[in-house]
């Protein structure tokens, strides 16, 4: 999100917010609109979803976006688009993902943190350990492939530095200053967004 806002910085403003708040503020009917027009956006607005008024032209902040994708942290209710598991032994910041010659051990300080999320480590010589140091043991499974990741799952797969979503912004609509008119340009962006 900070990267949109600086990209549109120079010209433009990007608003983010819940979809009553934001319909409230385009004015629900004519009467309340402060630009004319923008009450027909209101339509185009449920769940959490930004604003963007620039002087751009529709064609290029739709280039833009269309361009726009970058790996991110997952949420909560999300499912799981691959398997993640902590390997036994000494537990490095990468937990696996990278050979362990180019990974580092994880910091100490966050051994408390993976016990509070419910990962069975133990401190071994100032290191953190799943299982015996040496290796023996069983993997901590964090999630499976498709499983609807909860909130303390995704805390795991954050500090291990696992993306398993991906940053996209969907243009719905436009409106026109010139003429107040509001076309609208990706129907499906709408499909699966939650109504509050």
């Amino acid at each position: 999100m900070q990267e949109v806002r600086r990209e549109f910085d120079a010209d433009g403003r990007l608003f983010f917010g819940k979809a009553r708040l934001m319909a409230r503020a385009l004015g629900q009917t004519p009467a309340e609109a402060v630009p004319p027009g923008a009450d027909r956006l209101a339509p185009f607005v449920p769940g959490a979803l930004g604003l963007l008024l620039t002087d751009r032209a529709p064609s290029a902040v739709r280039a833009y976006f269309a361009g726009l994708a970058r790996a991110d942290f997952a949420r909560a209710g999300t499912p799981a688009t691959r398997a993640f598991a902590i390997p036994p032994g000494v537990i490095h910041s990468t937990a696996g993902e990278v050979p362990a010659e180019h990974d580092l051990p994880l910091e100490h300080t966050l051994e408390p943190e993976l016990r509070r999320l419910g990962v069975p480590t133990r401190m071994v010589k100032g290191r953190v350990v799943l299982g015996d140091p040496d290796g023996r043991g069983q993997p901590y499974v964090v999630c499976k492939e498709g499983d609807v990741l909860d909130s303390r799952q995704t805390r795991l797969l954050k500090l291990f530095g696992v993306c398993m979503s991906e940053f996209r912004v969907r243009v719905v609509a436009h409106w026109s200053a010139a003429t107040g008119e509001v076309t609208e340009v990706d129907p499906s962006a709408m499909e699966g967004v939650d109504e509050d």
